[in-house]
């Protein structure tokens, strides 16, 4: 049986699904070397646990990693790389949520929604 067209990776890329709603990315490898990347798939492993069996899930609904994908493509300075990487690590990573958050997270939606 071969892969649906809908299965199929571009060459040098790989496929992430979102947790939230199970959405299909396809993203380059090279991203593979960005820390907000390598901070995602951490945070992924630290969630989901390492699968070798199945498709790599993000711990992020799908606009924030629309956000994050489009940050990636305008190649984002080293200082907002660090800024993201150290919210990812204290707040969940969801845009769609933060018309409904807490105060402590405020701080994380101004540096997300600030680009």
């Amino acid at each position: 049986m071969g892969d649906s067209p809908s299965m199929v990776t571009v060459k040098d890329h790989f496929v992430v699904y979102t947790a939230d709603d199970e959405r299909r990315f396809v993203i380059p490898l090279a991203y593979l070397n960005n820390p907000i990347f390598i901070e995602l798939l951490r945070m992924s492993e630290e969630e989901f646990g390492l699968r070798s069996d199945g498709p790599i899930t993000l711990p992020c609904d799908s606009v924030f990693t629309e956000y994050i994908i489009s940050m990636m493509q305008r190649r984002p300075s080293r200082d907002l790389e660090k800024a993201l990487v150290m919210a990812l690590s204290t707040c969940p990573c969801s845009l769609s949520s933060s018309l409904h958050q807490e105060p402590s997270n405020i701080n994380r939606s101004i540096l997300v929604n600030g680009f």
